[in-house]
Parts: C-alpha cells; sequence; structure tokens
C-alpha cells in the first residue's frame, strides 16, 4: 500500500520560514518523481515544485523561484519542501505527490499517480 504523509504544515507570519516534508512507503522510491502541489480556497491544485533523482533535476513555478526549495533523501524515502520569505498568497493546502520516473517532471494533477492527505500551510501578513 502506497503511503504519502505530509508534516510541518502551520502558521507563519509574513516573511518567515517553514519546512514541509513527505514521508513515502509502498513504492520504489528512487525511481519516482516527487512534486508539491498547492490548492488555496476557490482554485485549482497548481504545482509549486518537483525533482526527480536531485538538485540538478528540479522544477520551480515562477512565483517560488528564489523562495521554496525541494530535495530529496532518498536513504529516508522523504521529500522536502523549504518554503521562505513566504508571503499571504503562498496560503494553501500543500500537497506531495509522487510519479514513475519519465522524460518530463508532470506539471499537473494527473500526471501524478500518487497523493499525500495535505497539510495547511497559512501566512499572515
Amino acid at each position: 500500500q502506497v503511503q504519502l504523509v505530509e508534516s510541518g504544515g502551520g502558521l507563519v507570519q509574513a516573511g518567515g520560514s517553514l519546512s514541509l516534508s513527505c514521508a513515502v512507503s509502498g513504492l520504489a522510491f528512487s525511481v519516482y518523481t516527487l512534486a508539491w502541489f498547492r490548492q488555496s480556497l476557490g482554485k485549482e491544485r497548481a504545482i509549486v515544485a518537483a525533482i526527480k533523482w536531485g538538485p540538478g533535476n528540479t522544477y520551480y513555478t515562477d512565483s517560488v523561484k528564489g523562495r521554496f526549495t525541494i530535495s530529496r533523501d532518498n536513504a529516508k524515502n522523504t521529500v522536502y519542501l523549504q518554503m521562505n520569505s513566504l508571503k499571504a498568497e503562498d496560503t494553501a493546502v500543500y500537497y506531495c505527490a509522487a510519479r514513475p520516473l519519465g522524460y518530463d517532471f508532470g506539471y499537473s494533477t494527473t500526471d501524478y499517480n500518487f497523493w499525500g492527505q495535505g497539510t495547511q500551510v497559512i501566512v499572515s501578513s
């Protein structure tokens, strides 16, 4: 049984930082692309960042470039999202997702096979 379990969400002031983690089990972690999506009220779930093999194979949506960092630890079957300089517009439920490694990262929800339950991030202005 595949499980993705996010943690690390919470309430933070604008300009602050949060670190999200997603522990993955039930699949061959090292051969999966991992991603973070987010969904805010009234909006569709959208990709934030994705990682293939390591730091040289990452994708970020424009709004988080230079502020967020995605990383993975294959020994711990965990993917991380370090979020710095948070803004009110970063408020959302954050989800981790997994798909088998391929040529593309996969940028839409339909590209990903497995999902976590989400963790809430609230940034107060």
